[in-house]
C-alpha cells in the first residue's frame, strides 16, 4: 500500500518542474525584451530559486531535467546564481528598478 504523500507526488507530471522554472525564465526574458531589463533580471534570478527549492523537495525521480548533477551541487548552483542575478540587478543604481 502506498503511503499518503507518495500517491499526491506521483499526480505531478514529470516535466512540471521544468516548465514551471521556463515560464517564470520566459518572463523574465519577455520583461528584458521589452526593455525592463531589471525587473527581467530578477525574474530569471527567481527562476533559478524555485528550481533550488524544486530540486530540494523533490525525489531525484520527480526532478526531471532539473537533476543535473547530485542534489547539493545543484542547490547550491541553482540558488548561488540567482542570488548573484538577482543582488546584481537589485545594486546597479542606474535608473529605476522598471527601466
Amino acid at each position: 500500500m502506498n503511503a499518503p504523500g507518495r500517491k499526491a507526488r506521483h499526480q505531478v507530471p514529470l516535466h512540471a518542474p521544468l516548465w514551471l522554472v521556463a515560464l517564470i525564465a520566459a518572463a523574465g526574458m519577455v520583461r528584458v525584451l521589452t526593455q525592463h531589463w531589471r525587473q527581467g533580471a530578477v525574474l530569471l534570478g527567481a527562476a533559478l530559486l524555485v528550481a533550488a527549492a524544486l530540486r530540494v523537495l523533490l525525489a531525484d525521480d520527480r526532478a526531471g531535467l532539473l537533476a543535473i548533477r547530485s542534489r547539493v551541487i545543484d542547490v547550491l548552483s541553482y540558488s548561488g546564481f540567482g542570488v548573484v542575478i538577482i543582488v546584481l540587478a537589485l545594486t546597479i543604481t542606474r535608473g529605476s528598478l522598471s527601466g
